[in-house]
Order: C-alpha cells, then sequence, then structure tokens
C-alpha cells in the first residue's frame, strides 16, 4: 500500500526543499497532492519516485523544460529511448562548453592572480592590479 508522507516527510527523502516542492507542483512537473481534512497536503511514493526523478535530472543540470520533456516521455509508452539520449546528449554539449568557459576564467583568473603577486601583493589595497583589471572599460578577462 501507498504509504502518505506529508510535505516535510516528502522533502527529507527526496532531498528537496517544501518550498521546491510547491514550486514543482505549481508548474506541473509534480501532481497536485490530495490533501488531508486539515488542509495538509499528502503524498505517495509515486510522487516520491517522481520527485527523486527530478530531482537527479536537476542535478544533472537538466533545465526546467528539458526536464518537462523527460517526464513527458515517462508518460508515453509510444515515445522512443531515443529522445531521451538526445535530451542527455545536448546537456553533454553544454556542460562540456560551461566546462570550456570555466577552464578560460581559471586561466584568466589566475593570470590576475600571478599579476597582483609580482606588481602588487601587500601594497594598498584600492592599489591592487585586480582591482584596476576588474574596473577596465571593455575588458572580459585578464590577460
Amino acid at each position: 500500500m501507498d504509504r502518505a508522507l506529508s510535505i516535510g516527510a516528502l522533502a527529507r527523502h527526496s532531498g528537496a526543499t517544501p518550498p521546491t516542492i510547491r514550486y514543482y507542483e505549481q508548474i506541473g512537473l509534480l501532481r497536485r497532492p490530495d490533501r488531508r481534512d486539515g488542509g495538509h497536503r499528502v503524498y505517495g511514493e509515486a510522487d516520491l519516485k517522481r520527485l527523486t526523478f527530478i530531482r537527479r535530472c536537476r542535478d544533472f543540470g537538466f533545465p526546467i523544460e528539458q526536464v518537462r520533456d523527460l517526464v513527458s516521455v515517462i508518460e508515453d509508452a509510444d515515445r522512443s529511448c531515443t529522445e531521451v539520449r538526445d535530451l542527455a546528449r545536448d546537456q553533454l554539449a553544454s556542460v562540456r562548453a560551461r566546462m570550456t568557459e570555466l577552464r578560460e576564467l581559471e586561466a584568466s583568473l589566475g593570470l590576475l592572480v600571478a599579476d597582483c603577486e609580482a606588481r602588487c601583493a601587500g601594497g594598498p589595497g584600492p592599489d591592487c592590479v585586480i582591482l584596476e583589471d576588474l574596473a577596465a572599460p571593455g575588458r572580459c578577462c585578464a590577460g
């Protein structure tokens, strides 16, 4: 039998917060729960499974719309696994692009720190070359 979970219990079991759970209900990723006489939400195992799925998708960085697409595949037996693979492939490409950007950011920050260590470390804060670089118009990164 499906056990009854309060929103707090659902949050504890899934790792989501109650406001996040209510948000997912509001946008239709989670069904609106049944309510007890006092108006308290009551969730079941299926809700926990769905919320866990959504949280895992979000952990992998899938945007809400892609999570919605993945949920729709779960609900439609006529849909193909290749749709899921394609969404995952797109997300992988997005993650790889962000990783490239982060490596570039890391290199730029490394240059800023090295420049500071060579030119002004220990001097007056307002004269720091890092602050000068960050305030320079038209600069998007150090170097």
